[in-house]
C-alpha cells in the first residue's frame, strides 16, 4: 500500500512513519497545500495520509481534496487532525475525504485505517461518525434541513458559496479557484436561484444562519 504522509510537523511525519505496519511503504512526504497537490500527481499513492490544517493554505486538508479532486476515484485520502470538531470532520467529508482519524490514533490504529481507505470502505472513530451521520442527512429539523438546500449545489458551487458569503470580490474567488471571473459569475447566480435569495448579502446571512462559514 503507497502511502503519502502530509502534515506540516516533521517530527510528527517521522514518527508515524517509523509506527507504521509493514503494510504500508511511504513513497513521500509533504508539509504544506502545494507540495500535496505536486506529490499526488506526481506519485498517484493509493492512499494520502491528510492533515486537516496546513500552513499557508486557508482551505487546509479540505483545499488539497479539491485541487485533486479529477484523482478521487484512483487516490483515496484519510483526513487527519488533532481536532475532532464536527465542522471540520464534515468539510473533508464533502470534499471527498474517505474517512477520518485524530493524532490520538497509534500506529496501529492508523495503519488499519489506511487499509480500510485502501480497499474502498470508509472508516471513522465512533465519535466522528455520528457527525457524518448527522450532516449526511441523519440529522433532523434546521439541520437536516440545511443539508438539503446544500444538496442542491454542486460541489463548485458550494466552494463559490462559501468564499462570496465571507465576503471574496469575484476577482479574489476566481483566483482562489484557478477558474474565470465569468464563471464565478455563473456560479452565483446558479447559488442565489437555488437557494431562493437575491443578493450575495441574503446569502451571508445565509450562510452564517447555518453555521457554515
Amino acid at each position: 500500500m503507497r502511502v503519502l504522509l502530509v502534515d506540516d510537523h516533521s517530527i510528527f511525519r517521522s514518527g508515524l512513519r517509523a509506527d507504521l505496519g509493514p503494510s504500508v511503504e511511504v513513497v513521500g512526504e509533504a508539509a504544506t497545500a502545494d507540495e500535496a497537490v505536486r506529490l499526488v500527481e506526481e506519485l498517484r499513492p493509493d492512499v494520502v495520509l491528510l492533515d486537516v490544517h496546513l500552513p499557508g493554505s486557508e482551505g487546509g486538508g479540505a483545499e488539497v481534496l479539491r485541487r485533486c479532486a479529477g484523482l478521487l476515484g484512483s487516490v483515496r485520502f484519510l483526513a487527519l487532525s488533532v481536532s475532532d470538531s464536527a465542522e471540520d470532520v464534515v468539510g473533508v467529508i464533502r470534499a471527498g475525504a474517505r474517512g477520518y482519524i485524530t493524532k490520538s490514533s497509534s500506529g496501529a490504529e492508523v495503519t488499519r485505517a489506511l487499509e480500510t481507505v485502501a480497499s474502498g470502505d470508509a472508516v471513522f472513530s465512533p465519535r466522528l461518525a455520528g457527525f457524518v451521520l448527522d450532516a449526511f442527512g441523519v440529522a433532523h429539523g434546521e439541520q437536516a434541513e440545511s443539508v438539503d438546500e446544500l444538496d442542491r449545489l454542486s460541489a463548485r458551487e458550494r466552494e463559490v458559496m462559501r468564499l462570496i458569503a465571507r465576503g471574496y470580490a469575484y476577482k479574489e474567488v476566481a483566483a482562489e479557484l484557478f477558474i474565470s471571473i465569468k464563471t464565478v459569475e455563473t456560479h452565483v447566480s446558479a447559488v442565489l436561484r437555488k437557494l431562493q435569495l437575491s443578493s450575495r448579502h441574503e446569502l451571508t446571512a445565509w450562510a452564517l444562519e447555518r453555521k457554515l462559514l
